[in-house]
């Protein structure tokens, strides 16, 4: 029987050992390296750190001064013999071309070779243990640079620029520009300016912080003045001064137009310089007084005005054209502000002589117009009165006043006035002293007559059947109103005359056809009558008129006396005449294509008039009293 030791699977008999796997094998390698590697990079970095105890890491340069593995002691020596840029460098301090060029120790710059040294022992000290790490190997791979710490003693860099600003600094001056007697005086401006020293001490410590030469700008605060140049106006005024200024009327040759010369003299006395707004800002601007100019050119205005004036015209009845009479003339008024401002543009351009400005009006009738243009084809109303027994003075009177009308258009639609187109009655313009009634007297007085010209054109409206817009009849029945051809009288023209006193007193009418309206006045001296004649184009109106006569008729109130000095003895003057009072009204309607379009009434009530009479001093029976008297004579009835 064995041993149970021996023969048992599970007995403790020792049995022999497995051979270890290759996998096994290398991680036991590879964690012995790892442990040989961390082992041996611990020693290194130990080592290095040993290395370096009191000393600057390597790669550590200062301005481009090696100093690497230098105590601070070291460092800093070799800072004091290598770094010899505050000795040898260059600051240049430039403005405006003019440059000052100095050595950093001449500005007070210096290095602090010290706390350079110890700023460079720095480098791989600071941090956390593995930021230091950092620094310290890419100092070694790469290098640090350092700029070095400087040390500026301002004290002597503001010495310096104290001495340049004593150069730069000037003052701000404004320019001016004035007048001295006839002479014109400039002062130029000045820019201000003034060294910034603080400013320019930041700008200087920039490039000597890396030691490098350096050209830099002063910085210089500067303040300019509102204007600085006035050379430009100084030549303008010299040239507006320079000859007299000559002012025209363009094409005139009266000698009442102009020209007009201002001498050197007078443009000094009227020259203005003054401060002003201008596209490129404030600046001084030269030019003549506005007003002086004006208190010049406004009192020629009315001198200078021409009204437009249509051109005149007749209807030749052959030919059914018209003929030119009278030009017409284009209208102008003088337009002062636009000479002022045009004479003041033209002598900043060095002219002197300047045309006056006019805003020019065309007659509204023009010299080529023809009659088919303003539908002018036939006579559509005419009228014929008559003035016999008139003087030579009434006569002239008719002449002149009905002259203004002859040839004179009326627009459609338009109203007509005649105390606008009469012009002015006076002996200037062709009027005599004849009989008028003034107040309750016939007197003597200029234009008397031209009634006889308002009646003749109111009864050539009337009849024509344009509307009446005004019309005024006279305080007592004139005569020569209702004269007809041969010089007996129609009553029942009585109620168809118009009276004008200018301006208050006036005679209108309305053209309202669409067609123009031609006017025609022929004076017929020794036959005493006036004609009236409208030519137009007829629209088919036709006229119907009546007349109530003279009624409620008042004998003339007793002739009044006047003593007159001047009269003889015995010698009797009848000054004015007595006239029977009496109403009359006229009617009128005016039809169209068998419609009524106007119908309106005419009331005239006159005056009973008293005849006057003078006498002279001493005449017998004079004054006539009680039946002696005669209300239309004035000698006593026993007399007659």
């Amino acid at each position: 029987m064995g041993n149970f030791a021996d023969t048992h699977p599970n007995s403790l008999k020792t049995r022999p050992t497995a051979p270890p796997t290759v996998l096994e094998q290398l991680v036991a390698a590879v964690l012995a390296g790892s442990i040989l590697f961390a082992t041996l990079t611990l020693m290194v970095m130990l080592g290095f750190q040993l290395l370096y105890i009191g000393r600057i890491y390597p790669g550590v340069q200062v301005a481009g001064i090696d100093i690497g593995g230098l105590t601070r002691q070291a460092a800093t020596e070799k800072l004091i013999a290598e770094g010899q840029y505050p000795h040898t460098g260059l600051i240049a301090l430039e403005d405006q071309g003019t440059v000052w060029v100095f050595s950093p120790i001449e500005l007070g710059l210096v290095i602090d070779e010290d706390g350079s040294a110890e700023a460079a022992f720095q480098i791989g000290r600071r941090g956390w243990p593995w930021t230091r790490w950092d620094s310290r190997i890419k100092s070694l791979r790469y290098g640090s640079q350092l700029a070095p710490q400087l040390i500026l003693d301002q004290r002597l860099t503001q010495a310096q620029l104290n001495l340049i600003a004593g150069q730069i600094n000037q003052p701000m001056i404004e320019a001016s520009l004035q007048m001295d007697g006839n002479q014109v005086v400039a002062q130029a401006g000045q820019v201000g300016r003034l060294l910034d020293i603080e400013a320019t001490i930041q700008q200087i410590q920039l490039p000597a912080s890396s030691m490098q030469d350096a050209s830099l700008s002063l910085v210089v605060d500067e303040s300019h003045p509102t204007i600085l140049d006035v050379s430009a106006e100084k030549q303008i005024a010299e040239q507006i001064l320079s000859e007299p200024l000559i002012v025209r009327v363009s094409g005139s040759s009266q000698e009442t137009l102009g020209p007009w010369t201002f001498e050197r003299e007078t443009l000094a006395s009227m020259l203005i310089i003054e401060r002003a707004e201008t596209e490129a800002g404030e600046a001084f601007v030269v030019r003549l007084d506005e007003n002086k100019l004006y208190n010049f050119i406004y009192p020629f205005a009315p001198s200078l005005q021409v009204i437009a004036k249509n051109a005149r015209f007749i209807f030749n009845d052959d030919t059914r054209q018209l003929d030119l009479i009278e030009a017409g003339a284009v209208g102008r008024d003088l337009m002062v502000s636009e000479s002022i401002s045009l004479i003041n543009e033209m002598l900043r351009s060095g002219v002197h002589s300047v045309d006056l400005v006019f805003d020019y009006t065309n007659p509204e009738i023009s010299d080529d117009l023809t009659a088919a243009e303003l539908q002018i084809t036939e006579l559509v109303s005419s009228n014929t009165s008559y003035f016999y027994g008139s003087d030579s003075s009434r006569i002239q009177n008719i002449k002149t006043a009905a002259a203004q009308f002859h040839g004179i258009f009326i627009a459609p639609g338009e109203t007509f006035s005649m105390v606008e187109n009469i012009g002015d009655i006076s002996v200037d313009t062709g009027y005599a002293e004849a009989w008028i009634i003034y107040g309750d007297r016939t007197v003597k007085g200029v234009g008397g007559g031209v009634c006889q010209v308002s009646t003749t054109l109111f009864r050539t409206a009337f009849f024509g059947g344009f509307p009446i817009e005004e019309r005024h009849p006279h305080a007592y029945r004139v005569y020569y109103y209702e004269l007809t051809s041969g010089g007996s009288v129609n009553a029942d023209l009585a109620g168809l005359d118009a009276t004008v006193y200018a301006p208050v007193v006036d005679f209108k009418f309305t053209n309202d056809t669409p067609y123009w309206l031609l006017m025609e006045t022929y004076v017929n001296e020794g036959g005493r009558s006036l004609t009236w004649k409208f030519y137009s184009t007829s629209d088919g109106r036709t006229v119907d008129w009546d007349t109530t006569g003279l009624t409620n008729k008042k004998q003339p109130p007793w002739p009044v006396y006047e003593e007159n000095k001047d009269l003889d003895k015995g010698e009797i003057k009848k000054v004015d005449w007595a006239v029977e009072g009496a109403q009359v009204t006229i009617n009128r309607t005016v039809w169209r294509d068998g419609s009524k379009i106007i119908e309106d009434t005419f009331r005239t009530t006159y005056t009973p008039w008293a005849a006057v009479c003078q006498y002279g001093p001493g005449t017998k029976d004079y004054p006539p009293t009680g039946s002696d008297r005669d209300r239309f004579s004035c000698r006593p009835k026993k007399d007659d």
